[in-house]
């Protein structure tokens, strides 16, 4: 489960999966963002059957590596360029579904009857 808030970010473009932590923080950090401000950043091979995920847990940072046998991951077309997704998104990614087609209902806070 995704805390509620929490940004994550989906680099389109492949990544070299030899990279570890410290390579993948770098390339967040290359890209201009924060590695350090509780977003997770996700990264996918070449073959898009993998994907990396790194994030500061607020003691350390934390490495997530998933690999597909038989199917790819669904990724945006390749660019240089990323893509923000909401928990759920994240959730159906890592599954290995379509994320794209996840959407969150709006819903109006409730009023106050007096």
């Amino acid at each position: 489960m995704i805390p509620s808030g929490v940004k994550v970010y989906l680099a389109s473009h492949p990544v070299d999966f030899r990279k570890g932590i410290d390579g993948l923080v770098a390339l967040v950090r290359d890209a201009g963002s924060d590695p350090f401000d509780g977003s997770l950043y996700v990264f996918r091979a070449k073959r898009a059957d993998r994907i990396k995920i790194v994030w500061w847990d607020g003691s350390g940072v934390c490495l997530y590596l998933k690999r597909l046998e038989k199917a790819r991951f669904c990724w945006p077309r390749i660019g240089h360029h990323r893509v923000q997704l909401n928990g759920a998104q994240l959730m159906a990614l890592v599954d290995g579904m379509d994320w794209k087609r996840v959407r969150t209902a709006a819903v109006k806070p409730p009023e106050i009857v007096g």
